[in-house]
């Protein structure tokens, strides 16, 4: 009897132990749901901010101290997005950093000489403020002079994807996609303008908006000679080729240019570094033995 009693409770308590465990697990459990409520499951870690975006957070109150007008706010825009920074939020980035390399610049003065020098102050004051802009154009410079090198390459895909039977739009998406290892930034920007045309923008606005990207001079060119094609109804592929052929032409013209401009450049270093060796080395052995012979003389009429 009592052997039987102990197996019931035990009968017991496991089947209420285990029916406690199923409603506290399962998803749709009121009784689970109210647990979680009150604490009994643990709350999920919040996934951590990118560094990007700690990054904004940090230099967001030192953007909003530099006032800066609409204009200005579109022409560092357009800046950025000549040099690849299309986030609306690397306004506030740059516009931050040119605050924060201006106050250690203007720190780095004062541990070096306080207050005695406003002229030391100043000067890396404004050094550390104008750094970004100086990077930034450096970085816009470099991504249009790649831009520049692989528009000959696209021309000449696009010439050919157009006589195949393709239409622009399609032609420079497959080009897009044909530079994408090659020339990544002319693939980017390609791939923008077949994503404003399937938004429905029409073909000349997103022409234009890719020669205001890039802001090179090549692009602008070409975007012009499509965008007459396409008013007057002229042959696309007749037009790209003349205007590879002119492209190309240029190109050369530029790195003759290059070329002759080098001989000026040269005269500098020559003048420092290699013109005084030379005159040691050739003129160095006579002066010595002028020295010899002409000493012992002076010093006999002495």
């Amino acid at each position: 009897m009592p052997l039987l009693l102990a197996l019931v409770v035990f009968l017991t308590i496991a089947v209420v132990v285990f029916a406690f465990g199923a409603a506290t697990v399962a998803p749709s459990s009121v009784l689970g749901a109210r647990l979680r409520e009150i604490g009994w499951q643990r709350p999920r870690q919040h996934d951590k901010p990118a560094m990007r975006e700690r990054v904004q957070q940090a230099l967001d109150p030192l953007s909003r101290a530099l006032p800066i007008s609409p204009t200005d706010v579109s022409k560092t825009r357009a800046w950025l997005i000549q040099a690849g920074y299309r986030d609306p939020q690397h306004v506030s980035i740059y516009r931050g950093l040119r605050v924060l390399f201006a106050g250690l610049g203007l720190v780095t003065a004062f541990l070096i000489s306080g207050f005695s020098s406003p002229l030391l102050l100043g000067g890396l004051f404004g050094f550390g403020f104008f750094i970004p802009r100086f990077l930034l154009k450096r970085k816009m410079q470099e991504r249009q002079r790649r831009i520049r090198l692989g528009l000959p390459d696209a021309l000449d895909l696009t010439v050919i994807c157009v006589e195949a039977g393709l239409p622009l739009d399609q032609a420079l998406t497959r080009v897009g996609t044909d530079l994408s290892h090659s020339h990544p930034e002319l693939s980017a920007e390609f791939h923008l303008f077949e994503l404003e045309t399937r938004a429905g923008k029409p073909r000349v606005e997103a022409l234009r908006n890719l020669a205001a990207r890039t802001g090179v001079e090549d692009v602008r060119a070409l975007v012009g000679t499509l965008i007459q094609t396409d008013r007057f109804g002229t042959s696309v592929a007749q037009a790209l080729r003349v205007h590879s052929d002119s492209l190309r032409t240029e190109r050369r013209q530029r790195a003759e240019e290059q070329a002759a401009k080098t001989t000026v450049k040269m005269i500098i270093p020559l003048v420092l570094f290699v013109m005084p060796s030379l005159i040691f080395v050739t003129v160095g052995p006579a002066v010595i033995q002028l020295m010899r012979l002409l000493l012992p003389v002076t010093g006999g009429h002495r």
